[in-house]
């Protein structure tokens, strides 16, 4: 798995709202099916999102089996769900329900990703008779979501939530230094990000071992091509509405990087919730370790704001 950094098959399961509502949807992928869970307020005409998960091995509720179980993505869903507006939340190729879709998770570009966005995309709106598609990319996924929304009609436009403004490999550097246990790791942490920011791979026969889980081999051509994208150029280009959703309490991406977004692209909306963490969940104090506990506590409700700014957003330009 990567660090942290059409065909309908339509099955019932139970939904915390209604039993109806919720539906598995299956889609063919590279090498086998590609799924995501349908919330869908059965009513036709209504708005519909598509909710892309963010970095390393990130299910579609927006939990990760390397400690994250903040259920971000469900909490999302049902929220919107509730206000009226239908969302679709998906696994990545290669993982979860996803995992037949490629033989290797790894192998794998942000490209890949916008591809299956688009044919997601293309889905949705034959299921729901949607014109046209909001993408929701948080963090790694709002990359995605800029990646995939170029020259694309069918997507109405963005909501880019605790997304990075600059590349990834300038994040991690600030994320790196955030933390002062990295101090023995910087220098040849922040060598390996010198590489292959410059598409070169590492040898990793004398990395330290906590450095193995960001820089392995095996995901080191992912971090090449994911390090070549800069976000705000990307959202430069962009015509589409977008709605840039910061949290003010957020440890990975800080306010700086929502604001470098705005510059880029100055008719976007700027929200920053100012007690929301990067996974969306109220933080009161600057205390790292509270903070972090909320990644495990799917029982928490997102922070007051982050479902209705997304939904009145949404409303608010008629599409």
């Amino acid at each position: 798995m990567k660090p942290i950094l059409l065909a309908l098959l339509l099955l019932v399961t139970v939904s915390p709202l209604r039993a109806e509502m919720a539906s598995e949807l299956e889609m063919p992928g590279p090498d086998g099916p590609l799924r995501g869970t349908l919330l869908s307020t059965g009513e036709a005409g209504h708005p519909v999102v598509l909710i892309i998960p963010g970095s390393g091995p990130t299910d579609r509720d927006g939990n990760n089996p390397m400690g994250i179980r903040a259920a971000t993505y469900r909490l999302l869903a049902e929220g919107l769900a509730a206000e009226g507006i239908s969302s679709l939340r998906i696994d990545k190729r290669g993982m979860f329900g996803s995992a037949a879709a490629v033989p290797d998770p790894n192998a794998v570009t942000i490209g890949d990703y916008a591809d299956d966005v688009h044919r997601w995309s293309a889905l949705l709106r034959e299921r729901t008779g949607a014109s046209c598609i909001w993408l929701v990319g948080h963090s790694e996924g709002g990359l995605v979501a800029l990646a995939a929304a170029k020259d694309a009609p069918d997507i109405c436009g963005l909501i880019l939530v605790a997304t990075p403004g600059r590349p990834l490999g300038e994040i991690l550097r600030e994320q790196l230094r955030a933390n002062p246990a990295n101090a023995p790791l910087l220098d040849q942490a922040l060598y390996a990000i010198d590489q292959l920011e410059a598409g070169k791979r590492l040898n990793t026969a004398a990395m330290h071992p906590a450095l193995l889980p960001l820089f392995r081999p095996e995901v080191q051509a992912f971090l090449i091509d994911a390090f070549s994208y800069d976000p705000a150029a990307l959202l430069a280009a962009t015509a589409k509405p977008v709605l840039i959703l910061q949290g003010g309490r957020d440890l990975q991406v800080s306010t700086a990087d929502a604001e470098t977004l705005k510059a880029a692209k100055p008719d976007a909306e700027l929200r920053v919730i100012p007690d929301a963490n990067h996974v969306l969940k109220t933080v009161t104090a600057d205390d790292r370790a509270a903070n972090l506990a909320t990644y495990s506590a799917p029982d928490l409700p997102l922070a007051a704001g982050v479902v209705t700014t997304v939904a009145r957003f949404i409303r608010s330009q008629g599409r």
